[in-house]
């Protein structure tokens, strides 16, 4: 294997619950097919990704009531999901490892970001390719932002200059990755683990289209984004 090779990683073995359904938020409907469809067929636009490897809770019986042919063996379930992102994060990569070479890039993609663009992704992999750490989709923040205290009242303004709101691909080296997420504690993104270990990632802009789905209105949203770039339903 070469140095540089790109596998995807996406956790979704959580149960997402401030989507308020009985269903795990990775399996809403979106046109038809799961949310964690648009999101495994989104990194696999680009076909320099070779495998993306779905983290699944050990008990998951809901995947394989989906149809994943479409895309041949690019796709590969990984029953050893954990408690927590990182858990389930650590555990796909070890459970990678057979698979992977410590120098392969790994792309480790939210379940619940199914709008991530083609040239977003694109630019991605054309900016941190022969990196020496890896980096992050994100965003520079726009809205103006507030620091509140205890009662919910203003606490003071925060300068918004050279702060990005975290998106995700992430994408680091196998190898690195593993290294940081075994000698951390449980983080809220994979960066601040490889951060952790004294490295910069770089940043790498984005689209505020490529948005988390985290409560139900953001679900037709999703829709709305995923329409406009001519996606239809699936009957």
């Amino acid at each position: 294997m070469t140095s540089e090779q790109f596998f995807g990683l996406i956790p979704a073995a959580g149960a997402g619950e401030r989507m308020a359904q009985a269903k795990p938020k990775q399996y809403l409907e979106l046109l038809g097919r799961p949310m964690l469809y648009h999101s495994v067929k989104a990194l696999l636009a680009d076909p320099r990704i070779v495998t993306v490897f779905v983290v699944l809770a050990p008990a998951d019986q809901e995947f394989k009531r989906h149809p994943w042919g479409e895309f041949g063996e690019r796709v590969a379930p990984l029953y050893c999901g954990g408690a927590t992102r990182h858990d389930s994060v650590l555990n796909g990569l070890v459970a990678a490892s057979s698979t992977l070479e410590p120098d392969d890039w790994v792309l480790v993609h939210d379940a619940a970001r199914p709008c991530l663009a083609l040239r977003e992704l694109q630019r991605m992999l054309d900016a941190l390719a022969g990196d020496e750490v890896g980096g992050i989709l994100g965003v520079p923040v726009a809205d103006t932002l507030k620091r509140a205290d205890a009662t919910g009242r203003i606490q003071r303004t925060e300068a918004r200059e050279q702060l990005w709101q975290a998106q995700t691909p992430q994408m680091f080296r196998h190898g690195l990755l593993l290294e940081a997420l075994g000698r951390t504690a449980k983080l809220s993104d994979e960066a601040g683990a490889v951060e952790a270990l004294g490295l910069k990632p770089k940043l790498v802009q984005g689209y505020s289209t490529n948005l988390k789905v985290t409560y139900p209105e953001d679900l037709q949203l999703a829709q709305t984004i995923l329409t406009s770039r001519g996606a239809q339903a699936c009957e």
